[in-house]
């Protein structure tokens, strides 16, 4: 139930392709984009530009510059922090992205059977479906490995093709070599070149819904909803979504969350790095919000 208007929220039912491909493009913010702090900002703008918001803000100019100054300062010190806690435990634990553990994996083979072909501890564990040997059998015209006939013995996977020549067309999901397997992202924006534990997103954005919620006096957006509507033509790194598509959040930390899972979904981040994140960046949010108080009392040493 929205605690505002106190109906319900509608469900919508959306192909997983098409969500997954929004997800993983609206929140990636990565080169030529305004990065996950700045997103959190722009999502701070549209809260505070809120007709619903107005009461709390207060009448005239004086009372907007205050509360923006106040909003700015909590949220940009939460972002600040999040990204030193993030930036030192990637060069703690300095752990390996999907693409690394991936093609480091298939080129090993697989470590599901030690009596069939490329087996070795350190392979990729075989997933009817999903992750396979290619065989003969398989990758005889007509079979689903047909296009990787040269590569018998070796391992293939089931996931996106890549990007496609053309970017109105979409490449979709096929078999492709283990070793070639590349993150759902524009093929100029790569893998970062640091550690995934913990997810930068995840912590950014956990640590941003804090400051909002606190500051705002609400988890919950103004009206108790804040919507983003896709249309065909969206997406970048291949054509799509199919049909329109609304991405919805009730609370900020749906919002957050959300964005810690687009970096799963895009192929960037694994569940831990994300998890451990949004822990990460609660804590000191809720401590970035309450140094803030003290700033605003002139109780700050």
């Amino acid at each position: 139930m929205n605690p505002v208007t106190g109906q319900r929220y509608e469900p919508e039912r959306v192909l997983r392709a098409d969500y997954a491909r929004v997800l993983a493009e609206f929140w990636a913010d990565g080169p030529n984009s305004e990065t996950p702090p700045g997103h959190w900002n722009v999502i701070a703008n549209t809260v505070s530009d809120s007709p619903l918001m107005a009461s709390r803000i207060g009448p005239g100019t004086a009372s907007r510059l205050s509360w923006d100054v106040h909003m700015y300062f909590a949220l940009n010190g939460a972002l600040h922090d999040a990204a030193i806690a993030a930036w030192g435990l990637k060069r703690k634990y300095q752990s390996v992205r999907p693409i690394s553990m991936i093609r480091y994996m298939a080129e090993h083979g697989q470590s599901s059977d030690p009596k069939l072909p490329s087996y070795d501890p350190e392979g990729l564990p075989l997933i009817p479906g999903l992750i396979e040997l290619i065989t003969k059998e398989s990758s005889a015209p007509g079979q689903r490995h047909a296009a990787l006939a040269d590569h018998v013995g070796e391992i293939a996977i089931r996931g996106w093709r890549g990007n496609p020549t053309d970017p109105h067309d979409v490449s979709g999901v096929g078999w492709i070599l283990g070793e070639q397997w590349v993150p759902y992202q524009k093929a100029t924006f790569v893998t970062p070149a640091f550690p995934g534990f913990v997810s930068g997103h995840s912590t950014f954005s956990r640590a941003a819904a804090e400051v909002l919620a606190a500051y705002t006096g609400s988890s919950y957006f103004p009206g108790g909803e804040f919507t983003q509507t896709f249309g065909p033509g969206y997406l970048k790194f291949e054509h799509g979504p199919s049909e329109p598509l609304t991405l919805e959040w009730a609370t900020y930390y749906d919002a957050a969350d959300q964005a810690g899972s687009s970096r799963i979904y895009g192929g960037i981040h694994i569940p831990a790095d994300d998890f451990a994140g949004r822990r990460i960046g609660s804590s000191l949010g809720k401590r970035a919000w309450t140094l803030a108080k003290r700033y605003f009392s002139g109780t700050a040493r």
